[in-house]
């Protein structure tokens, strides 16, 4: 690849417009004008994108690889968005199946800094898989969510994270609800010898952000998440530049509103950008994604040394399923239909956790 980045692109054409499709593809995402308005001679033959590759994959659609200049990007991860999809991405013919980096651009994206790893050390649980819940509904008071989280950590499950929708909303003020729930969680511990790690949502501008991390840093909390596709990928990476020594979950809000393959942007370019965990719909729940977008997201997120954590309408019946899928380098997240058990939250939260433990 040399100096350059290789987008890989999944376009509909018909094949008579397809090579003059994938071209104005590649001026779109390097120059964006016309090339013959270009007196510049190193422009010409470095910067302007190249066609690499048209393959016919079926169904009127057609894999295009197109050379990129790396030293357009710089170290910038939204700049690697932008020069990869930025334009082409307003074109509902195209979607972004596969970026790959040269090597020089690959050392810009060290990766996560804790991953696996970390998230097995923090809970003492360095071969099995690892189990998580929510906190929901949005509109409860912080004391009644400790109480929940409270409740979950008494099951023994090894992490809790805030709902995505938990911002710092005047119901549930961030700087209330943190060290409450913190609080209560620790309380647990002193009981049971065994601390649930807790996982706020940061939320607002990166200023916002910065200070809610000082909340959570204060009450010693080891991990927090951010949705990188509503708070900008840039200020993911900036968050993880600044703040080393805490584990980033990233959440997957807004993806799909991308049109970039999940595989890409959630298994390889979130932990690119610095992601120690990202969350993601498994099949076979809510979401529509399949099978096989399942498995390549959660090898190239492990390939980065980043946790998968599957979720989204999962059930504690199909637990031995998804650990058969997914092996044990996973962490489950099962959120409503634990809090559906109501009263019985704890007991069937030590179901879901024995589970796990002992497939």
């Amino acid at each position: 690849m040399g100096d350059r980045i290789t987008a890989i692109y999944r376009v509909r054409a018909e094949a008579a417009a397809i090579a003059a499709r994938a071209r104005a593809i590649a001026v779109e995402q390097s120059v964006e004008m016309p090339l013959s308005a270009i007196e510049d001679a190193r422009v010409m033959a470095e910067i302007v994108g190249r066609v690499e590759e048209i393959a016919d994959v079926g169904g009127a659609t057609f894999a295009v690889r197109i050379g990129l200049a790396a030293e357009t990007v710089g170290d910038d991860a939204g700049q690697l968005l932008n020069m990869a999809f930025g334009n082409t991405s307003l074109h509902d013919d195209v979607v972004l199946a596969d970026i790959l980096l040269p090597a020089g651009l690959r050392a810009r994206f060290p990766g996560p800094r804790h991953g696996i790893a970390g998230l097995r050390a923090l809970c003492g649980a360095p071969g099995r898989a690892l189990s998580c819940s929510a906190l929901k509904p949005q509109g409860l008071p912080p004391a009644a969510l400790a109480d929940l989280a409270a409740r979950f950590a008494r099951g023994g499950v090894d992490y809790i994270k805030d709902d995505h929708g938990l911002a710092d909303q005047a119901f549930s003020p961030f700087a209330e609800r943190v060290p409450m729930i913190a609080a209560a969680l620790r309380a647990v511990a002193a009981e049971t010898g065994r601390l649930t790690h807790y996982i706020p949502s940061l939320s607002g501008d990166l200023d916002s952000m910065r200070r809610q991390v000082g909340l959570a840093r204060d009450e010693n909390l080891s991990c927090v998440m951010v949705t990188p596709m509503i708070a900008g990928v840039g200020t993911l990476r900036a968050l993880v530049r600044d703040f080393p020594e805490l584990v980033f979950f990233a959440h997957p809000a807004l993806s799909g509103a991308a049109r970039i393959a999940p595989e890409l942007l959630i298994g390889k370019l979130l932990p690119l950008f610095g992601a120690d965990a990202v969350i993601f719909p498994t099949h076979g729940g809510r979401f529509g994604y399949s099978e096989t977008t399942c498995r390549d997201l959660a090898a190239h997120a492990r390939a980065l040394g980043a946790l998968p954590v599957p979720a989204g309408g999962m059930t504690l019946g199909r637990v031995p399923e998804i650990l058969d899928f997914y092996g044990p380098d996973t962490m489950l997240l099962i959120g409503g239909s634990l809090l559906d058990a109501k009263a019985r939250l704890t007991e069937e939260t030590a179901r879901f956790v024995r589970a796990v433990a002992e497939h």
